[in-house]
């Protein structure tokens, strides 16, 4: 992700918006922010035009249905008693 994120000049995480968005008219990504740099990073990715090898890449390295990790860190979970 990074590798592919560093030849188009921007983020990982406008490169993920960027999958996200040519996956699907059905998918939505509402990602937060809170500073405007972000979500000026964020609207940038929809100038993102990635190749069909790399929508390949990711889609192999990011799979649908499969994910990874916790919803919360692990402080949070005790916290809320798990």
């Amino acid at each position: 992700v990074e590798t592919i994120a560093k030849g188009h000049g921007v983020t990982a995480a406008q490169l993920a918006l960027a999958w996200l968005l040519g996956r699907s008219a059905n998918i939505v990504p509402i990602p937060g922010t809170r500073r405007i740099t972000r979500l000026d990073e964020n609207v940038a990715a929809l100038k993102i035009i990635l190749t069909s090898a790399e929508r390949k890449q990711l889609d192999e390295v990011m799979p649908s249905g499969v994910v990874a990790g916790t919803r919360y860190p692990e402080g949070a979970l005790r916290a809320l008693g798990r």
